[in-house]
């Protein structure tokens, strides 16, 4: 006959488990913290250390490390996550998604960066991003009522009072449903667009079509399809995570294929030429919208007119293909040239940018002769 011993908590665990945000999953804590203890089972320093930081978080602490993975992430039950977004969550934020609504203090010298062998978990070691002020357009009304145009001076460098009477304040405002994503074979619309239920959203090329934070590629039928296209969704795999964090969205690939990306907005702040496409390899990160910057630009641009302003509705998608790259160095010059691709509305400027050209207004009339 056998015996199985019920499972018990260690001291160490229990004394961790006091600090747990009560929003956080118990049982997935308690894996969790389990996980972290056996692998700090040979410093114990390190186990005092994190007690310390979490007994008093206003004091400065040291860095508590564990070894990373290969893929840099933990396995704890059904979830897959990186180490510090983990623990963060258990000990400070239970609604954290992702590593990118962190950010590393001064204090922290191992940070998460994935070319350092070792990664912090102290969770006081890492701030909250927060998303930036966006300073509103200010539109100035011509006295004779003939046309409208746009001060390129951000509110930031005006006070309130001294705010004409004759301007329009133009902000922007955040909305709940973020993007609107389309998916693409060569020129050719397949499926509905998918509209992210959450901050963070999946494409793969599997086929579930019931999960609210994802598009399967998977389960969508064309026609039209021919063998390129079949061949290359097939290796579309875990496709890739879109992370949308306080104005600013990041991708992930997931696939072990390339995938290759192209946002105006990004290329702009790097100094690339706007129809750059960058090549993300497997395993790779990278951030591929920035409300930020397209604030920037909509601030210098409404100064030229109407129809300048108006073209800022191209830098207001991201486009994304799967496995084939298109531009310069390659025979596809246009992304409906690539099998399977995807077009990434941004909702949020999209609107802002709506409600600057209904203040601004035509400068022409156009008629049935012009």
């Amino acid at each position: 006959m056998s015996w199985f011993l019920p499972f018990t908590l260690s001291p160490a665990v229990k004394k961790l488990l006091e600090w747990r945000q009560d929003d956080e999953d118990g049982k997935w804590a308690e894996k969790a913290i389990n996980l972290l203890i056996k692998k700090l089972s040979s410093k114990l320093e390190s186990i005092e250390e994190l007690q310390r930081a979490l007994e008093n978080p206003s004091h400065r602490s040291n860095c508590v490390t564990i070894p990373r993975t290969l893929d840099g992430r933990l396995q704890v039950a059904n979830r897959k996550m990186l180490p510090h977004v983990i623990y963060c969550r258990i000990w400070r934020w239970p609604d954290l998604q992702n590593q990118y609504e962190l950010t590393p203090t001064d204090a922290c010298v191992t940070e998460s960066s994935k070319n350092n062998s070792e990664v912090c978990i102290n969770p006081y070691h890492y701030y909250r991003v927060e998303a930036p002020v966006l300073p509103p357009v200010l539109v100035q009304r011509n006295p004779q009522g003939l046309s409208k145009r746009y001060s390129i001076v951000p509110s930031y460098l005006k006070s309130q009072e001294a705010t004409r009477q004759d301007e329009t304040q133009v902000h922007f405002q955040e909305i709940d449903c973020w993007s609107t994503i389309q998916y693409y074979e060569l020129n050719q619309k397949v499926g509905l667009p998918f509209k992210p239920a959450t901050m963070q959203a999946y494409v793969n090329g599997y086929t579930d079509t019931v999960t609210k934070d994802r598009l399967c590629l998977g389960s969508l039928t064309n026609t039209s399809r021919n063998d390129k296209t079949e061949s290359a969704r097939k290796h579309v795999g875990h496709g890739v995570q879109l992370s949308y964090v306080c104005g600013e969205l990041f991708v992930d690939c997931l696939s072990e294929s390339p995938v290759f990306i192209q946002s105006k907005v990004i290329a702009r702040s790097l100094g690339l030429p706007l129809l750059s496409v960058m090549r993300l390899t497997p395993g790779g990160c990278t951030k591929i919208f920035s409300t930020l910057e397209f604030s920037k630009l909509l601030h210098e641009t409404v100064a030229e007119g109407y129809k300048a302003t108006f073209d800022l509705t191209n830098f207001c998608s991201v486009y994304l293909s799967f496995i084939k790259g298109w531009g310069p160095e390659y025979h596809r010059q246009s992304v409906n040239g690539t099998p399977c691709w995807l077009e990434i509305q941004m909702h949020g400027p999209l609107v802002w940018l709506d409600k600057v050209l209904v203040e601004l207004g035509p400068t022409t009339k156009i008629t049935s002769k012009s």
